[in-house]
C-alpha cells in the first residue's frame, strides 16, 4: 500500500529547506511514498518545490497588514478561500498523515486535515512559537521541536525534541579545506570572517559593514560579506573605496559549505534554520536579530544561545556602533573563539529529519 504525506508551510528558507530535508528522509524510509506540498502563492516554495522534484499546490493565503486596516479585507477573504480549498486538497489526495513546518498555508491545510480525522505533526523552529503552530498544536499528535522548554506553548506529552532539519551539502567539505580557501582567492594563512544576512539580506547588517569598511580593509582579516540582492549596489559602491583582496562583496554566496569551511567567525541574523546549520558546525557567531519578525522570535532564538555562551548578541540597534568592533576584537581572541566553538556544539540536533520522518511514519493509523 502507497503512503500518502502533505508538507505545509513555507515562505521563506528557513521554512522550505527543513520541509525539503524532511520529504526525503521521508522517502529514504518509504521510497514509493507519494509526497504533496502545499505551499502560498506568489512565496519562494512555489519555485524552490518543484525545483527539489516534488509537486506543490498553492493557496491564496498571506499574513495579516498591520499597518493597513483595510488591506485585512482582502487577507480574511483569501484566509476563508484557502481554508475551503485546502478542504478540497485533503479530500482529493486523502494524505495518510499531514504535517506542518510553519507559514501561512500550514494554518488552513493543517486545520483541514485534522477536520478530516487526518494525524497532524507540527515543526516548530523557533524558541518562541508563532501564533499559528500555537493554535494548530491543540489538534496536533505531535509537536516535533527545536529547543528546551518548548512546554510554556505546548502540551508536554506532544513534544520531540529533534531540532532543525538543516542543508546537509554544507557538511561535504572538511574545516579549513584548501579547496574553499582557492574558491574565494583567500590566504589559509589569515582569518576570515562571514557575514551573512539570509537569502535577502539584512538592512542592518550591511550599514554596520559599510559605516566601517576603513576599519575593517585595515585589519589583515579577510571578509566574505553577502549581501542579499536587494544591498549589493550600494554595498559594491561603497566597497570602491576599499578595493581590497581581503574584501570579497557578493549578493549570493554560491557555495556556502565552503564559506563556512574557512569561517572562523560568523556574523548572522538569528533565523533557526542559521542557527542551526552554525550549532551542527560549530561556529563562533555574532548574531544581530532581525526585529522585524512576528513575536521577536529571532531575539529569544539568540538568547536561547547566549544563555549557554554559545553565541554574543548585538541588539540590532546597536549594530552600527558595536558589531565590526566585537567582530575584530573577537577574532583575534583564540581562547573565546575555542569556547564560543565548543559551547555552540553542545546545542547541536543531529539527524533531524530523519527523527521526523520516523515521528511522521509512527502517526500513521
Amino acid at each position: 500500500m502507497k503512503h500518502k504525506f502533505i508538507i505545509s508551510g513555507g515562505g521563506t528558507g528557513g521554512h522550505i529547506f527543513p520541509a525539503i530535508s524532511i520529504a526525503n528522509a521521508i522517502k529514504k524510509l518509504l521510497p514509493d511514498a507519494e509526497i504533496l506540498f502545499v505551499g502560498a502563492i506568489g512565496r519562494m516554495e512555489m519555485e524552490r518545490v518543484p525545483a527539489a522534484g516534488y509537486p506543490i499546490e498553492g493557496l491564496p493565503v498571506s499574513g495579516f497588514d498591520r499597518k493597513n486596516k483595510m488591506a485585512n479585507i482582502k487577507v480574511v477573504v483569501n484566509l476563508l478561500r484557502s481554508l475551503f480549498l485546502a478542504r478540497k486538497i485533503i479530500q482529493r489526495f486523502k494524505p495518510d498523515v499531514a504535517i506542518g513546518v510553519g507559514g501561512y498555508a500550514s494554518a488552513p491545510t493543517l486545520r483541514a486535515a485534522a477536520a478530516f480525522g487526518v494525524p497532524t505533526l507540527i515543526q516548530e523552529q523557533n524558541s518562541y512559537a508563532g501564533v499559528t503552530n500555537k493554535l494548530l498544536a491543540k489538534k496536533a499528535k505531535k509537536i516535533c521541536v527545536a529547543y528546551e522548554g518548548m512546554e510554556r506553548f505546548f502540551p508536554k506529552n506532544k513534544i520531540i525534541l529533534t531540532g532543525n532539519p538543516v542543508r546537509q551539502d554544507l557538511f561535504s567539505v572538511a574545516p579549513k579545506s584548501e579547496e574553499a580557501y582557492r574558491f574565494f582567492g583567500f590566504d589559509s594563512a589569515k582569518k576570515t570572517i562571514l557575514v551573512v544576512g539570509g537569502s535577502l539580506g539584512a538592512r542592518t547588517i550591511n550599514q554596520s559593514i559599510i559605516a566601517e569598511l576603513d576599519k575593517l580593509t585595515k585589519s589583515d582579516v579577510q571578509i566574505i560579506w553577502q549581501t542579499g540582492k536587494f544591498y549589493i549596489e550600494d554595498a559594491r559602491k561603497a566597497a570602491l573605496n576599499f578595493a581590497s583582496s581581503n574584501l570579497l562583496v557578493t549578493d549570493f554566496v554560491s557555495r556556502m559549505d565552503y564559506a563556512y569551511a574557512i569561517a572562523d567567525l560568523v556574523v548572522s541574523r538569528a533565523g533557526a534554520s542559521s542557527i542551526s546549520e552554525l550549532c551542527l558546525l560549530a561556529k563562533p557567531v555574532i548574531l544581530v536579530p532581525s526585529p522585524n519578525v512576528s513575536e521577536d522570535h529571532q531575539t529569544q532564538n539568540a538568547l536561547a544561545l547566549v544563555r549557554k555562551d554559545a553565541a554574543v548578541m548585538i541588539k540590532d540597534v546597536d549594530s552600527k556602533e558595536q558589531l565590526v568592533t566585537k567582530a575584530l576584537e573577537l577574532i583575534n581572541d583564540d581562547k573565546a573563539l575555542a569556547k564560543l566553538s565548543e559551547n555552540i556544539l553542545k546545542l547541536a540536533e543531529k539527524d533531524s529529519a530523519d527523527r521526523i520522518a520516523k515521528e511522521v511514519i509512527k502517526l500513521i493509523s
